[in-house]
């Protein structure tokens, strides 16, 4: 099995241990983890986490960076850094993308890195099930 990258919102839902996370889903990364391959975290989701505190979006059970430093260390998460063919990617992705750049960073993650990307996000289903990113 290969590596897999997570969505921001898995991430949480994951650590939090929320509902909203798809049975499938949840597999997928126990299966992830159990085969020795690692789970990845764009490094843009970091901030994305940062941004929903400061602005009361979601609250989390301790303070942001405490937070993430555990979700890190407690899922070996392995976090890939924003590279300039990352950033570039996600400015010009193939067909029809929404403007999110968080989004579109992940998304242009997995395309360059060619780790399969988990996601619930409406938004982006679209663009992985049409092949322009790994599922």
């Amino acid at each position: 099995m290969s590596d897999l990258l997570l969505d921001t919102h898995i991430l949480l839902w994951l650590m939090n241990g929320d509902q909203k996370l798809t049975k499938g889903n949840q597999e997928r990364i126990e299966e992830t983890v159990n085969s020795g391959a690692r789970i990845c975290l764009s490094a843009i989701s970091i901030w994305e986490i940062g941004m929903l505190v400061s602005k009361g979006r979601i609250t989390l059970s301790q303070p942001v960076n405490k937070w993430i430093e555990q979700a890190i260390e407690v899922s070996s998460t392995k976090i890939i850094e924003l590279s300039r063919e990352i950033l570039l990617d996600s400015c010009s992705l193939s067909g029809q993308f929404h403007g999110d750049p968080a989004d579109r960073m992940i998304v242009a993650t997995s395309r360059i890195t060619h780790i399969p990307l988990i996601t619930q996000d409406e938004k982006i289903l679209p663009y992985i099930e049409a092949g322009f990113c790994l599922k």
